[in-house]
Protein backbone atom coordinates (compact mmCIF):
# COMPACT_ATOMS: atom_id res chain seq x y z
CA UNK A 1 0.00 0.00 0.00
CA UNK A 2 2.86 2.08 1.20
CA UNK A 3 4.54 1.70 -2.23
CA UNK A 4 1.10 2.61 -4.52
CA UNK A 5 1.02 5.84 -2.79
CA UNK A 6 4.77 6.61 -2.80
CA UNK A 7 3.82 7.14 -6.86
CA UNK A 8 1.17 9.84 -6.23
CA UNK A 9 4.03 11.75 -4.23
CA UNK A 10 6.33 11.05 -8.10
CA UNK A 11 3.49 12.22 -9.35
CA UNK A 12 3.02 15.38 -7.23
CA UNK A 13 6.49 15.95 -6.94
CA UNK A 14 6.94 16.67 -10.86
CA UNK A 15 4.06 18.49 -10.92
CA UNK A 16 5.49 20.75 -7.92
CA UNK A 17 8.68 21.56 -10.11
CA UNK A 18 7.04 22.00 -13.05
CA UNK A 19 5.11 24.72 -11.08
CA UNK A 20 8.12 26.25 -9.07
CA UNK A 21 10.08 26.40 -12.73
CA UNK A 22 7.22 28.85 -14.20
CA UNK A 23 7.98 32.34 -13.33
CA UNK A 24 4.06 33.19 -14.79
CA UNK A 25 2.72 31.09 -12.10
CA UNK A 26 4.75 32.42 -9.31
CA UNK A 27 5.13 35.90 -10.04
CA UNK A 28 1.32 36.75 -9.72
CA UNK A 29 0.80 34.67 -6.45
CA UNK A 30 3.57 36.18 -4.94
CA UNK A 31 2.47 39.45 -5.46
CA UNK A 32 -1.26 38.34 -4.42
CA UNK A 33 -0.17 37.01 -0.93
CA UNK A 34 2.37 40.42 -0.11
CA UNK A 35 -0.27 42.76 -1.19
CA UNK A 36 -3.84 41.65 -1.12
CA UNK A 37 -3.94 42.00 2.82
CA UNK A 38 -3.12 45.36 2.77
CA UNK A 39 -5.45 46.15 0.02
CA UNK A 40 -8.27 44.52 1.97
CA UNK A 41 -7.16 46.36 5.39
CA UNK A 42 -6.90 49.77 4.16
CA UNK A 43 -10.26 48.80 2.19
CA UNK A 44 -12.58 47.69 5.27
CA UNK A 45 -10.98 50.47 6.88
CA UNK A 46 -12.40 53.42 4.56
CA UNK A 47 -16.18 51.11 4.36
CA UNK A 48 -16.53 51.60 8.32
CA UNK A 49 -15.20 55.22 8.40
CA UNK A 50 -17.70 55.57 5.05
CA UNK A 51 -20.82 54.30 6.70
CA UNK A 52 -20.56 55.65 9.94
CA UNK A 53 -20.83 58.88 8.76
CA UNK A 54 -24.41 57.78 7.86
CA UNK A 55 -24.68 56.10 11.64
CA UNK A 56 -24.13 52.90 10.67
CA UNK A 57 -22.63 52.47 13.54
CA UNK A 58 -20.16 49.75 12.00
CA UNK A 59 -17.02 48.25 13.87
CA UNK A 60 -14.40 47.40 11.94
CA UNK A 61 -13.83 44.14 14.00
CA UNK A 62 -16.64 43.04 12.43
CA UNK A 63 -14.73 42.74 9.34
CA UNK A 64 -11.61 40.76 10.30
CA UNK A 65 -13.51 37.14 9.64
CA UNK A 66 -15.07 38.72 6.59
CA UNK A 67 -12.01 39.92 5.23
CA UNK A 68 -10.09 36.64 5.89
CA UNK A 69 -12.85 34.46 3.69
CA UNK A 70 -12.20 37.21 1.04
CA UNK A 71 -8.56 37.01 1.50
CA UNK A 72 -8.09 33.15 1.38
CA UNK A 73 -10.07 33.06 -1.76
CA UNK A 74 -8.63 35.31 -4.26
CA UNK A 75 -5.27 33.06 -4.04
CA UNK A 76 -7.15 29.90 -5.08
CA UNK A 77 -8.70 31.58 -8.15
CA UNK A 78 -4.98 32.94 -9.16
CA UNK A 79 -4.07 28.96 -9.03
CA UNK A 80 -7.10 27.61 -10.49
CA UNK A 81 -5.05 28.26 -13.28
CA UNK A 82 -2.82 25.14 -12.70
CA UNK A 83 -5.33 22.97 -12.24
CA UNK A 84 -7.26 23.56 -15.27
CA UNK A 85 -4.01 22.79 -17.13
CA UNK A 86 -3.82 19.61 -15.20
CA UNK A 87 -4.34 17.20 -17.82
CA UNK A 88 -5.27 18.89 -21.37
CA UNK A 89 -2.01 21.41 -20.47
CA UNK A 90 0.04 18.05 -20.82
CA UNK A 91 -1.82 17.26 -23.78
CA UNK A 92 -1.44 20.70 -25.70
CA UNK A 93 2.23 20.43 -24.60
CA UNK A 94 2.60 16.77 -26.16
CA UNK A 95 3.75 15.28 -22.55
CA UNK A 96 0.76 13.67 -21.82
CA UNK A 97 1.67 10.45 -23.70
CA UNK A 98 4.88 9.50 -21.15
CA UNK A 99 2.44 9.97 -18.26
CA UNK A 100 -0.20 7.74 -19.57
CA UNK A 101 2.18 4.67 -20.59
CA UNK A 102 3.62 5.08 -17.09
CA UNK A 103 3.05 2.14 -15.00
CA UNK A 104 0.66 3.79 -12.84
CA UNK A 105 -3.11 3.80 -12.04
CA UNK A 106 -5.66 6.02 -12.94
CA UNK A 107 -6.00 7.21 -9.55
CA UNK A 108 -2.40 7.51 -8.88
CA UNK A 109 -2.13 9.92 -11.88
CA UNK A 110 -5.39 12.01 -10.62
CA UNK A 111 -4.57 12.22 -6.79
CA UNK A 112 -1.06 12.91 -7.65
CA UNK A 113 -2.22 16.12 -10.06
CA UNK A 114 -5.22 16.76 -7.48
CA UNK A 115 -2.87 16.73 -4.53
CA UNK A 116 -0.36 19.52 -6.19
CA UNK A 117 -3.66 21.20 -7.22
CA UNK A 118 -5.11 21.90 -3.61
CA UNK A 119 -1.56 22.23 -1.95
CA UNK A 120 -0.23 25.30 -3.98
CA UNK A 121 -3.12 27.49 -3.70
CA UNK A 122 -3.81 26.58 0.08
CA UNK A 123 -0.19 27.19 1.25
CA UNK A 124 -0.71 30.47 -0.74
CA UNK A 125 -3.61 31.38 1.19
CA UNK A 126 -2.68 30.54 4.71
CA UNK A 127 0.90 32.88 4.01
CA UNK A 128 -2.30 35.86 2.63
CA UNK A 129 -4.27 34.91 5.77
CA UNK A 130 -1.34 35.18 8.26
CA UNK A 131 -0.17 38.35 7.06
CA UNK A 132 -3.50 39.83 7.27
CA UNK A 133 -3.34 38.62 10.93
CA UNK A 134 -0.32 40.54 11.77
CA UNK A 135 -1.81 43.47 10.72
CA UNK A 136 -4.87 42.93 12.44
CA UNK A 137 -2.81 42.62 15.72
CA UNK A 138 -0.97 45.48 14.97
CA UNK A 139 -4.25 47.61 15.01
CA UNK A 140 -5.32 46.76 18.58
CA UNK A 141 -8.48 45.29 16.58
CA UNK A 142 -10.24 42.27 18.05
CA UNK A 143 -9.12 38.95 16.71
CA UNK A 144 -12.62 36.46 16.13
CA UNK A 145 -12.93 34.03 18.47
CA UNK A 146 -10.40 30.12 18.00
CA UNK A 147 -13.67 29.13 16.86
CA UNK A 148 -14.49 31.57 14.29
CA UNK A 149 -10.79 30.77 13.03
CA UNK A 150 -11.30 27.71 12.82
CA UNK A 151 -14.44 27.43 10.63
CA UNK A 152 -12.53 30.48 8.04
CA UNK A 153 -9.29 28.22 8.20
CA UNK A 154 -11.86 25.01 7.17
CA UNK A 155 -14.10 26.94 5.06
CA UNK A 156 -10.80 28.25 3.00
CA UNK A 157 -9.58 24.33 2.45
CA UNK A 158 -13.12 23.33 1.28
CA UNK A 159 -13.19 26.16 -1.23
CA UNK A 160 -9.99 25.16 -2.65
CA UNK A 161 -10.58 21.48 -2.61
CA UNK A 162 -13.88 22.22 -3.97
CA UNK A 163 -12.52 24.85 -6.86
CA UNK A 164 -9.82 22.24 -7.76
CA UNK A 165 -10.84 19.14 -7.76
CA UNK A 166 -13.82 21.01 -10.42
CA UNK A 167 -11.02 22.11 -12.50
CA UNK A 168 -9.32 18.41 -12.73
CA UNK A 169 -12.68 17.14 -13.82
CA UNK A 170 -13.04 20.07 -16.83
CA UNK A 171 -9.28 19.39 -17.43
CA UNK A 172 -10.03 15.88 -18.39
CA UNK A 173 -12.96 16.42 -20.21
CA UNK A 174 -11.66 19.29 -22.50
CA UNK A 175 -10.01 19.24 -25.72
CA UNK A 176 -8.14 22.62 -25.03
CA UNK A 177 -6.76 24.78 -22.50
CA UNK A 178 -8.67 27.31 -24.00
CA UNK A 179 -11.82 25.74 -23.35
CA UNK A 180 -10.85 24.14 -19.76
CA UNK A 181 -9.99 28.51 -18.81
CA UNK A 182 -13.76 29.36 -20.11
CA UNK A 183 -15.49 27.21 -18.13
CA UNK A 184 -13.33 28.33 -14.85
CA UNK A 185 -16.88 31.07 -14.72
CA UNK A 186 -18.77 27.92 -13.77
CA UNK A 187 -16.53 27.50 -10.88
CA UNK A 188 -15.34 30.95 -9.82
CA UNK A 189 -19.17 32.38 -9.79
CA UNK A 190 -20.77 29.85 -8.12
CA UNK A 191 -18.37 29.55 -4.93
CA UNK A 192 -18.78 33.71 -5.04
CA UNK A 193 -22.20 32.98 -4.81
CA UNK A 194 -21.62 30.45 -1.94
CA UNK A 195 -19.35 32.79 -0.12
CA UNK A 196 -21.86 35.59 -0.40
CA UNK A 197 -24.13 33.22 1.99
CA UNK A 198 -21.35 32.24 4.21
CA UNK A 199 -20.58 35.90 4.60
CA UNK A 200 -24.21 36.54 5.67
CA UNK A 201 -23.98 33.84 8.45
CA UNK A 202 -20.38 35.45 9.90
CA UNK A 203 -22.05 38.69 10.03
CA UNK A 204 -24.93 37.21 12.12
CA UNK A 205 -22.35 35.11 14.13
CA UNK A 206 -24.06 32.12 13.30
CA UNK A 207 -21.94 29.52 13.73
CA UNK A 208 -23.78 26.46 13.78
CA UNK A 209 -25.03 26.77 9.96
CA UNK A 210 -21.70 27.54 8.97
CA UNK A 211 -21.01 24.46 10.04
CA UNK A 212 -23.31 22.76 7.89
CA UNK A 213 -21.91 25.21 5.07
CA UNK A 214 -18.50 23.52 5.73
CA UNK A 215 -20.09 19.77 6.00
CA UNK A 216 -21.89 20.49 2.32
CA UNK A 217 -18.86 22.05 0.53
CA UNK A 218 -16.50 19.09 1.56
CA UNK A 219 -19.44 16.47 0.51
CA UNK A 220 -19.59 18.53 -2.94
CA UNK A 221 -15.64 18.21 -2.83
CA UNK A 222 -15.36 14.14 -2.32
CA UNK A 223 -18.35 13.85 -4.68
CA UNK A 224 -15.79 16.32 -8.02
CA UNK A 225 -13.18 13.94 -6.71
CA UNK A 226 -15.27 10.68 -7.34
CA UNK A 227 -16.45 11.78 -10.59
CA UNK A 228 -13.30 12.84 -12.12
CA UNK A 229 -11.36 9.36 -11.06
CA UNK A 230 -14.97 7.11 -12.28
CA UNK A 231 -14.78 9.27 -15.79
CA UNK A 232 -10.76 9.07 -16.32
CA UNK A 233 -10.35 7.32 -19.35
CA UNK A 234 -6.87 7.83 -20.87
CA UNK A 235 -7.98 6.72 -24.50
CA UNK A 236 -10.23 9.66 -24.10
CA UNK A 237 -7.30 12.38 -23.48
CA UNK A 238 -5.67 11.09 -26.36
CA UNK A 239 -8.27 10.24 -29.04
CA UNK A 240 -10.05 13.68 -28.47
CA UNK A 241 -9.02 16.51 -30.72
CA UNK A 242 -12.14 18.28 -30.74
CA UNK A 243 -15.52 19.10 -29.40
CA UNK A 244 -18.03 19.57 -31.43
CA UNK A 245 -21.80 20.26 -30.57
CA UNK A 246 -24.06 17.14 -32.19
CA UNK A 247 -27.06 18.29 -31.95
CA UNK A 248 -28.34 15.43 -33.71
CA UNK A 249 -26.52 12.94 -31.33
CA UNK A 250 -27.87 14.52 -28.41
CA UNK A 251 -31.48 14.21 -29.27
CA UNK A 252 -31.20 10.87 -30.93
CA UNK A 253 -29.47 8.97 -27.55
CA UNK A 254 -32.28 11.36 -25.25
CA UNK A 255 -35.42 10.05 -27.18
CA UNK A 256 -33.65 6.44 -27.82
CA UNK A 257 -33.30 6.58 -23.69
CA UNK A 258 -36.78 8.02 -23.60
CA UNK A 259 -38.50 5.54 -25.36
CA UNK A 260 -36.78 2.48 -24.79
CA UNK A 261 -37.88 0.39 -27.87
CA UNK A 262 -41.97 1.15 -26.60
CA UNK A 263 -44.46 0.35 -29.45
CA UNK A 264 -47.27 1.54 -27.81
CA UNK A 265 -48.36 3.89 -24.88
CA UNK A 266 -49.19 1.24 -22.81
CA UNK A 267 -45.87 -0.65 -23.70
CA UNK A 268 -44.06 2.34 -22.54
CA UNK A 269 -46.27 3.13 -19.34
CA UNK A 270 -45.61 -0.52 -17.79
CA UNK A 271 -42.46 -1.52 -19.03
CA UNK A 272 -40.18 1.14 -20.05
CA UNK A 273 -41.53 3.78 -16.96
CA UNK A 274 -41.67 0.60 -14.67
CA UNK A 275 -37.99 0.13 -15.11
CA UNK A 276 -37.27 3.44 -15.02
CA UNK A 277 -39.20 3.09 -11.19
CA UNK A 278 -37.32 -0.12 -10.23
CA UNK A 279 -33.85 1.45 -10.44
CA UNK A 280 -34.56 4.59 -8.13
CA UNK A 281 -36.32 2.01 -5.75
CA UNK A 282 -33.38 2.07 -3.76
CA UNK A 283 -32.74 6.02 -3.59
CA UNK A 284 -36.72 6.19 -2.77
CA UNK A 285 -36.35 3.83 0.48
CA UNK A 286 -33.57 6.30 0.98
CA UNK A 287 -35.61 9.89 0.50
CA UNK A 288 -38.20 8.48 2.77
CA UNK A 289 -35.91 7.62 5.39
CA UNK A 290 -34.64 11.18 5.05
CA UNK A 291 -38.16 12.02 5.10
CA UNK A 292 -38.77 11.05 8.71
CA UNK A 293 -35.59 12.60 9.75
CA UNK A 294 -36.46 16.02 7.96
CA UNK A 295 -40.20 16.01 10.08
CA UNK A 296 -38.77 15.29 13.35
CA UNK A 297 -35.99 17.97 12.92
CA UNK A 298 -38.76 20.54 11.55
CA UNK A 299 -40.79 19.48 14.74
CA UNK A 300 -37.95 19.59 17.51
CA UNK A 301 -36.45 22.76 16.05
CA UNK A 302 -39.76 24.72 16.48
CA UNK A 303 -40.56 23.14 20.14
CA UNK A 304 -37.12 24.15 21.34
CA UNK A 305 -36.58 27.71 19.08
CA UNK A 306 -40.36 28.98 18.83
CA UNK A 307 -41.57 27.93 22.62
CA UNK A 308 -38.72 29.88 24.11
CA UNK A 309 -40.97 33.03 22.41
CA UNK A 310 -44.53 31.26 23.54
CA UNK A 311 -43.09 31.46 27.04
CA UNK A 312 -42.76 35.12 27.13
CA UNK A 313 -45.28 35.96 25.72
CA UNK A 314 -48.61 36.99 27.91
CA UNK A 315 -51.95 34.87 27.87
CA UNK A 316 -53.57 37.67 26.10
CA UNK A 317 -51.25 37.70 23.36
CA UNK A 318 -51.22 33.81 23.17
CA UNK A 319 -55.15 33.50 22.67
CA UNK A 320 -55.10 36.61 20.38
CA UNK A 321 -52.93 34.07 18.15
CA UNK A 322 -54.47 31.05 18.38
CA UNK A 323 -57.63 32.56 18.04
CA UNK A 324 -56.52 34.62 14.40
CA UNK A 325 -55.57 31.34 13.49
CA UNK A 326 -58.49 29.85 14.00
CA UNK A 327 -60.16 32.71 12.27
CA UNK A 328 -57.77 32.18 9.71
CA UNK A 329 -57.90 34.45 6.33
CA UNK A 330 -61.99 33.36 6.19
CA UNK A 331 -61.70 29.94 5.32
CA UNK A 332 -65.15 29.70 4.03
CA UNK A 333 -63.87 32.46 1.48
CA UNK A 334 -61.07 30.69 0.33
CA UNK A 335 -63.31 27.35 -0.57
CA UNK A 336 -63.26 27.25 -4.46
CA UNK A 337 -61.19 30.29 -4.41
CA UNK A 338 -57.70 28.71 -4.50
CA UNK A 339 -57.05 28.31 -8.04
CA UNK A 340 -55.72 24.46 -9.08
CA UNK A 341 -53.74 25.75 -12.37
CA UNK A 342 -51.61 28.16 -9.50
CA UNK A 343 -51.16 24.89 -7.27
CA UNK A 344 -50.09 22.77 -9.36
CA UNK A 345 -47.44 25.04 -11.11
CA UNK A 346 -46.04 26.05 -7.97
CA UNK A 347 -45.56 22.14 -6.76
CA UNK A 348 -44.53 21.42 -9.96
CA UNK A 349 -41.72 24.05 -10.24
CA UNK A 350 -40.78 23.19 -6.74
CA UNK A 351 -40.04 19.62 -7.94
CA UNK A 352 -37.85 20.50 -10.85
CA UNK A 353 -35.50 23.52 -8.61
CA UNK A 354 -35.10 20.24 -6.58
CA UNK A 355 -33.96 18.73 -9.69
CA UNK A 356 -31.72 21.13 -11.09
CA UNK A 357 -29.82 21.71 -7.88
CA UNK A 358 -29.45 18.01 -7.65
CA UNK A 359 -28.26 18.37 -10.97
CA UNK A 360 -25.26 21.05 -10.54
CA UNK A 361 -24.24 19.63 -6.90
CA UNK A 362 -24.56 15.65 -7.13
CA UNK A 363 -27.87 15.71 -5.12
CA UNK A 364 -26.53 17.62 -2.16
CA UNK A 365 -28.75 21.00 -2.66
CA UNK A 366 -31.60 18.94 -4.28
CA UNK A 367 -32.67 16.41 -0.96
CA UNK A 368 -31.38 19.96 1.16
CA UNK A 369 -34.12 21.76 -0.24
CA UNK A 370 -36.31 18.15 -0.08
CA UNK A 371 -35.82 18.07 3.55
CA UNK A 372 -36.84 21.90 4.06
CA UNK A 373 -40.19 21.10 2.33
CA UNK A 374 -40.49 17.73 4.33
CA UNK A 375 -39.66 19.57 7.56
CA UNK A 376 -42.36 22.25 7.37
CA UNK A 377 -44.81 19.36 8.11
CA UNK A 378 -42.93 18.98 11.16
CA UNK A 379 -42.96 22.67 11.82
CA UNK A 380 -46.30 23.11 11.35
CA UNK A 381 -47.58 20.12 13.27
CA UNK A 382 -45.46 22.03 16.45
CA UNK A 383 -46.57 25.44 15.85
CA UNK A 384 -50.13 23.87 16.40
CA UNK A 385 -49.28 22.06 19.11
CA UNK A 386 -47.32 24.80 21.14
CA UNK A 387 -50.58 27.01 20.76
CA UNK A 388 -52.61 24.42 22.76
CA UNK A 389 -54.80 23.59 19.36
CA UNK A 390 -55.56 19.79 18.34
CA UNK A 391 -52.66 19.09 16.18
CA UNK A 392 -53.61 15.72 14.59
CA UNK A 393 -57.39 17.14 13.26
CA UNK A 394 -56.22 19.76 11.51
CA UNK A 395 -53.10 17.71 9.83
CA UNK A 396 -55.71 14.94 9.03
CA UNK A 397 -58.09 17.61 7.41
CA UNK A 398 -55.75 20.26 6.29
CA UNK A 399 -52.71 18.13 4.90
CA UNK A 400 -53.80 14.34 4.94
CA UNK A 401 -56.54 14.96 1.73
CA UNK A 402 -54.09 16.26 -0.72
CA UNK A 403 -50.83 15.15 0.64
CA UNK A 404 -51.44 11.68 0.33
CA UNK A 405 -50.66 12.50 -3.85
CA UNK A 406 -48.12 15.27 -3.64
CA UNK A 407 -46.05 14.04 -0.49
CA UNK A 408 -45.04 10.87 -2.65
CA UNK A 409 -45.04 12.96 -5.65
CA UNK A 410 -42.25 14.89 -3.95
CA UNK A 411 -40.39 11.83 -2.65
CA UNK A 412 -40.49 10.22 -6.21
CA UNK A 413 -38.81 13.37 -7.84
CA UNK A 414 -36.31 13.83 -4.93
CA UNK A 415 -35.36 10.00 -5.34
CA UNK A 416 -34.74 10.13 -9.05
CA UNK A 417 -32.37 13.77 -8.19
CA UNK A 418 -30.51 11.65 -5.69
CA UNK A 419 -30.32 8.66 -8.49
CA UNK A 420 -29.08 10.87 -10.86
CA UNK A 421 -26.00 12.03 -8.58
CA UNK A 422 -25.05 8.54 -7.36
CA UNK A 423 -24.92 7.27 -10.95
CA UNK A 424 -22.88 10.63 -12.11
CA UNK A 425 -19.94 9.59 -9.47
CA UNK A 426 -20.28 5.75 -10.32
CA UNK A 427 -17.68 4.61 -13.00
CA UNK A 428 -19.40 3.56 -16.60
CA UNK A 429 -17.42 1.44 -18.76
CA UNK A 430 -17.44 2.73 -22.60
CA UNK A 431 -19.79 6.00 -22.16
CA UNK A 432 -18.76 9.19 -21.59
CA UNK A 433 -20.25 11.77 -19.15
CA UNK A 434 -22.40 13.54 -21.53
CA UNK A 435 -23.68 10.06 -22.42
CA UNK A 436 -24.09 8.99 -18.91
CA UNK A 437 -26.02 12.63 -17.98
CA UNK A 438 -28.54 12.29 -21.16
CA UNK A 439 -29.67 8.99 -20.15
CA UNK A 440 -29.94 10.64 -16.59
CA UNK A 441 -31.91 12.98 -18.08
CA UNK A 442 -34.52 10.23 -20.04
CA UNK A 443 -34.80 8.27 -16.94
CA UNK A 444 -35.60 12.01 -15.55
CA UNK A 445 -38.31 13.24 -17.91
CA UNK A 446 -40.02 9.73 -17.87
CA UNK A 447 -40.91 9.58 -14.30
CA UNK A 448 -41.56 13.35 -14.14
CA UNK A 449 -43.72 13.18 -16.70
CA UNK A 450 -45.22 9.77 -16.34
CA UNK A 451 -46.19 9.57 -12.43
CA UNK A 452 -44.77 12.98 -10.76
CA UNK A 453 -46.81 15.75 -12.88
CA UNK A 454 -50.68 12.91 -12.61
CA UNK A 455 -49.33 13.43 -9.16
CA UNK A 456 -49.44 16.55 -8.63
CA UNK A 457 -52.50 17.52 -10.65
CA UNK A 458 -54.70 15.30 -8.68
CA UNK A 459 -53.32 16.73 -4.99
CA UNK A 460 -53.62 19.90 -6.49
CA UNK A 461 -57.69 19.95 -7.83
CA UNK A 462 -57.85 18.44 -4.15
CA UNK A 463 -55.95 21.01 -2.23
CA UNK A 464 -58.07 23.55 -4.17
CA UNK A 465 -61.77 21.85 -3.82
CA UNK A 466 -61.73 19.75 -1.25
CA UNK A 467 -59.47 20.39 1.35
CA UNK A 468 -60.60 23.91 2.60
CA UNK A 469 -63.94 22.65 2.88
CA UNK A 470 -62.43 19.62 5.47
CA UNK A 471 -60.15 22.58 7.20
CA UNK A 472 -63.32 24.65 7.62
CA UNK A 473 -65.31 22.54 9.40
CA UNK A 474 -62.80 21.25 11.62
CA UNK A 475 -61.91 24.31 12.88
CA UNK A 476 -65.34 25.91 13.02
CA UNK A 477 -66.22 23.17 15.88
Amino acid sequence: MFSKFRLVWLVAGRELKDQFRDWRVLAPMIILIICFPFLMNEFAKQTVDFLNQYDANLILDRFVPFSIMIIGFFPITISLVVALEAFVGEKERGTIEPILSAPLDDWQLYFGKLLVGVATPLVASYLSIALYLILVMRQDLNMPSFMVMVQLFLLTTAHATLMVSAAIVISVQSTSVKAANLLASFIVIPVAILMQGEAVMLFWGNEQVLWLAIAGVMIISLLLIRVGIAHFQREYLLGREIDVINLGWIWRTFWINFIGGARSFGDWYTRILGSSMRRILPALLAVAFIAGISVWLGYDWIMVNVSQVIENASPERLEKMGTSIRQMPELSNLEGSISAPFLFMNNTRAVAVIFLAGLVSFSVLGILLYMVNIGLIGGLFAVFELLGMHPWPLFLAGIVPHGVFEIPALMIGSAVALYMGVSIVTPQTGKSMGEVILELFADWVKIFLGVVVPLLAVAALIESYITPGLLLSVMTK
